[in-house]
């Protein structure tokens, strides 16, 4: 025979379960906040839905008949597996555990290491899954629980959080600087091959500002266009032309003069860096938690 499930077939295997567990209705009653008479009616319709008699009832006691007490263990261990399904939920919610699916930009992967090291360490529990992509991935599409974007947001359902700002630097090869010499205005970038990081073939702009200056907008080209920032470095490095980095990504370069800043007189508007969910409420602690390491490491 086929048993038709319902959410209120399950309610009553729940309470058939308690009123075996607890000995009686009425003290199955008390502690469910019903009347006995509607435990009892509850119970009765669990037996007309099954086809079967579940309890032998007396005056003095109540026992399960050996059907019944068959069903009752089936019962008894779906009200267990619900209970551990609300627990394991709970230790989602209020510590990070399983596994940690998250998306970044290829230039960026190389901060996830000292931002998450300290709660890695901490819960042994966590793991990390890393997609390094500049391609922008679906989140829903990939199970991805955070992902980092960095500067403009596309208009989408998603949930962006701003952690940080970072500064953008031009910069060149020393031998690119010696060949080919370097701008001395902004308008001048235009006559310079740059190295584009471009994921939606659009044109390329560049907005320098400087005190007591109007802001210029130049307008740049260049044969070399990757959707990868780690390449068009690595082409700069080789002295293929101007690049727009980072400047945590920047910094280590000019430090070891591998790198020559352009224009170091003037800025570019800091791009905002981003944690980007599918849903804004109710995450699990490990994205909670990333998050926040992200965010105390950039800044």
């Amino acid at each position: 025979m086929k048993l038709d499930f319902t959410i209120d077939r399950l309610k009553r295997m729940a309470l058939f379960a308690r009123v075996v567990e607890l000995g009686s209705m009425s003290a199955a009653a008390r502690e469910l906040d019903m009347t006995p008479s509607a435990v009892s009616q509850q119970l009765r319709q669990l037996e007309a839905e099954t086809g079967v008699v579940l309890l032998h009832r007396s005056t003095r006691k109540l026992t399960t008949t050996e059907i019944g007490q068959a069903y009752y263990e089936d019962c008894a261990a779906m009200l267990h597996a619900a209970r551990n399904a609300d627990g394991r939920l709970g230790d989602l919610r209020d510590e990070p555990r399983g596994e940690l699916r998250i998306a970044v930009p290829v230039g960026f992967a190389s901060h996830l290491a000292p931002a998450l090291a300290p709660l890695l360490r901490a819960y042994p529990a966590l793991a990390l899954r890393v997609f390094a992509d500049d391609r922008q991935i679906d989140l829903i599409a990939e199970r991805i629980d955070l992902a980092i974007r960095v500067g403009r947001l596309a208009d989408s359902n998603l949930i962006a959080r701003r952690m940080a700002e970072w500064r953008h630097l031009l910069v060149a090869a020393p031998e690119y600087a010696r060949e080919h010499g370097l701008p001395r205005m902004p308008e001048e970038l235009a006559q310079h091959p740059m190295l584009i990081l471009s994921v939606m073939n659009q044109p390329e702009y560049v907005d320098m500002h400087r005190d007591g200056e109007p802001a210029r907008l130049v307008r740049v080209g260049g044969r070399i266009v990757s959707n990868s920032s780690r390449t068009l470095m690595e082409m700069m490095l080789q002295g293929l032309g101007i690049v727009r980095l980072p400047e945590p990504d920047a910094a280590p370069l000019l430090a070891d003069g591998r790198a020559v800043r352009v224009l170091p007189e003037w800025s570019m508007p800091p791009l905002g860096v981003f944690a980007v969910t599918a849903q804004r409420d109710a995450q699990p602690a490990k994205v909670r938690m990333a998050i926040a390491a992200l965010q105390a490491y950039l800044q």
